[in-house]
């Protein structure tokens, strides 16, 4: 059976399992949490389990290995090599010094957070302040709103800017939009940054003086003789973040720089599927400065830190999950996309953020890429799947960017943070109440965008 009748004959009842996925998430860690931090894996293989046995009865066991060899190798391996290289790396650098848990203070670490996100990455970013912004509030009972915002900031809106922010600028920095095109979202960003934290500066000053009130001050933390100077340790790892942006932009580069890389060359693993030595590469990097960074940085640094791989390793073990379960959705995806009459912007902006809250950005972004390049366009973008007119490409860019935040599997910088914090002992939104976060206010800010700019 060929590939393409697969995907004309996929029933959308398939997807089943990535729903009991997605369920087992938001619901198992509420009701039995110690039991989840233990058999999370196991329900991840279990679900995958639930579609791969019947899509190989009814597909045949080769199209169903072919699916898993295409997801697992193509996607979630690169995927989890630049987020396990990420949090080395920036786990290794720490802000060390005295820290006042003020309002002026923490839009200080978000700006600077989101500003640097576009540069090193929604993950990088994320890595190097989560800790800085957990021990500057330290002093304080109320700090969930903290790690909404940062999540919304740092960890989503501050990527658009660059192909080097959030992996799905980049496959379209690999499909011909130039590199430097993203910096038209720029006007979004900053309506977006002004509202955000406008009212983040109005909640975190109520929550600051309800603390004041009750007795607790960021100066208990601050006492005579005990005030440091900020200084940052391990920047060393700073070479080692240009490494991983080197190979992250080796992948797109080396096969336009070298016929050995060109017209996918690369390992054949089985059927259609080849491994590119360019991808090769570029996990070859990152992995050699994560290793580098482990080598050449002070245990006392990654100490300050509270530095442990618990994060990392609860994201690799729920997404290989998710990567599995989602196979049927973005092949019926790729297959109907273009018929589901999305002719406007504003369209492809819920349409593609819709999607991308639930399911993996990037090859939700590349299906309406390619659905936004079949529309005919004669002015725009010229890329390799058709030229797409600018607003067009803008409402599917910011949209698989921005709303990665509306939820925890949005984008895998979100679940690092929430665990990072829970591990400091901050009790984080369940996943219904992280979108109850989301909704409130996430949501009202989209509506915005798409008057704005997209009607």
């Amino acid at each position: 059976m060929t590939h393409e009748l697969v995907s004309a004959t996929l029933p959308v009842w398939s997807i089943i399992p990535f729903a009991g996925m997605l369920l087992s998430i938001a619901i198992v860690p509420l009701v039995r949490p110690e039991w989840w931090e233990k058999h999370m894996l196991g329900v991840a293989f279990a679900w995958s389990l639930l579609f791969l046995i019947p899509f190989a009865v009814a597909y045949g066991i080769g199209e169903s290995w072919f699916r898993l060899l295409e997801s697992v190798l193509l996607d979630y391996i690169p995927f989890i090599v630049l987020l396990l290289g990420l949090f080395v790396v920036a786990g290794g650098i720490a802000v060390r010094g005295t820290l006042a848990g003020t309002t002026k203070v923490n839009c200080l670490l978000l700006f600077i957070g989101t500003a640097l996100a576009s540069w090193i990455g929604t993950t990088g970013a994320a890595m190097l302040l989560i800790r800085p912004m957990i021990r500057a509030n330290a002093w304080r009972k109320n700090k969930v709103h903290l790690m909404v915002f940062f999540i919304f900031l740092v960890a989503n809106m501050g990527g658009c800017l660059t192909p080097l922010g959030d992996p799905p600028l980049f496959m379209g920095f690999q499909r011909g939009v130039p590199f430097t095109w993203t910096f038209h979202l720029l006007p979004i960003l900053l309506l977006n940054l002004v509202i955000m934290f406008a009212i983040f500066a109005v909640m975190d000053k109520h929550f600051y003086n309800k603390e004041i009130k009750e007795g607790r001050s960021p100066h208990d933390a601050m006492a005579a003789g005990s005030k440091e100077p900020i200084r940052l340790e391990g920047a060393h790892n700073l070479i080692f973040i240009a490494m991983i942006i080197i190979g992250v932009l080796a992948n797109g580069l080396l096969p336009e720089m070298h016929p050995f890389f060109a017209n996918g060359a690369g390992i054949h693993i089985y059927d259609e599927i080849v491994f590119p030595y360019a991808t090769l590469a570029e996990i070859i990097i990152i992995l050699a400065a994560a290793f580098f960074s482990i080598k050449t940085t002070k245990k006392s640094t990654r100490d300050l830190n509270e530095f442990t791989y618990a994060p990392i390793i609860e994201v690799a073990k729920l997404f290989i999950g998710i990567f599995v379960t989602m196979i049927p959705a973005l092949i019926l995806l790729k297959a109907h996309g273009a018929e589901l009459g999305m002719n406007d912007p504003w369209q492809m902006f819920w349409a593609t953020g819709a999607l991308s809250s639930f399911l993996d950005n990037t090859p939700t972004y590349l299906v309406f890429l390619q659905t936004a390049g079949a529309l005919g366009a004669t002015e725009g973008i010229v890329t390799s799947v058709g030229t797409v007119s600018q607003i067009m490409l803008e409402a599917i860019s910011a949209g698989a960017v921005f709303m990665g935040a509306n939820t925890y599997i949005g984008n895998a910088p979100n679940f690092m943070v929430k665990s990072i914090a829970e591990e400091n002992k901050i009790k984080m939104p369940s996943f219904f109440g992280y979108m109850g976060w989301s909704i409130a206010i996430l949501i009202p800010l989209f509506i915005i965008n798409t008057f704005v700019f997209f009607l």
